[in-house]
């Protein structure tokens, strides 16, 4: 059985939240808990229409169009499944609640996501179970996402300074010509970012301009079919 703990909204005495079935819903107002069948539809309210993201619980009927049934967004009702923000996975497991294995920045994005249901929608409450427990406070599983996410977010800034002492290349793309990269001073490399796994959990380049002077140094790569003094590199 799956509990929600939620709020009174600002237009409406009651909500109902569709979780899972045999589920209950709790009305908690004024330190009252009133116990609601799910059979029960109060106010003409759709009750598919909550979502959870971290377990937080948002009312999203004024998006019914993106989040009813037929919507692009509608596997996301009723349920948390956060994982699938990043994931882009939005069948069978996929639509989980569990973050087990992704990145710092993965998990950061979603918590921007949270961040940006509560500026958007009405939040009405939270829902018992991995990152809540009965009495609405932040469990060890929360908590510990909270600060994965904010790892991410202090390495991001790291690497945006340690990248801005090696200015990156220009770069454009075509249908017709492909893409290619260049300097304006310097000369293109590709450089590794030694940041990226503890971001990521992934090995990834970049594109920076070199002095000539600067060249000899170690983990430099030169574009393949590129001269050694190109200014320009087709990729």
């Amino acid at each position: 059985m799956a509990t929600v703990i939620i709020k009174r909204l600002a237009k409406s005495p009651f909500v109902l939240i569709t979780v899972f079935s045999h589920s209950c819903c709790f009305f908690l107002h004024s330190q009252i808990s009133l116990q609601i069948p799910l059979s029960i539809i109060l106010n003409n309210r759709d009750c598919s229409l909550l979502k959870n993201l971290l377990y937080p619980c948002f009312d999203v009927t004024k998006g019914k169009s993106h989040y009813g049934v037929g919507g692009g967004y509608h596997h996301f009702s009723g349920r948390d499944a956060s994982r699938a923000f990043v994931s882009g996975n939005f069948t069978g497991d996929g639509l989980t609640d569990s973050l087990h294995g992704l990145s710092s920045t993965e998990v950061k994005s979603i918590v921007e996501w949270r961040e940006f249901y509560f500026r958007s929608y009405t939040f009405v409450g939270k829902l018992v179970g991995r990152y809540y427990d009965s009495e609405g406070n932040p469990t060890k599983s929360l908590k510990g996402v909270e600060a994965k996410a904010a790892r991410g977010t202090q390495l991001l800034e790291k690497q945006k300074k340690e990248e801005a002492k090696q200015p990156g290349c220009n770069s454009r793309w075509s249908q017709g010509e492909g893409g290619e990269v260049w300097c304006d001073d310097g000369f293109p490399r590709l450089v590794q970012r030694p940041l990226e796994i503890a971001l990521t959990g992934k090995m990834s380049k970049r594109c920076a301009c070199f002095t000539e002077d600067q060249l000899s140094e170690p983990g430099l790569e030169v574009y393949e079919g590129c001269d050694y003094l190109s200014k320009t590199c087709r990729v």
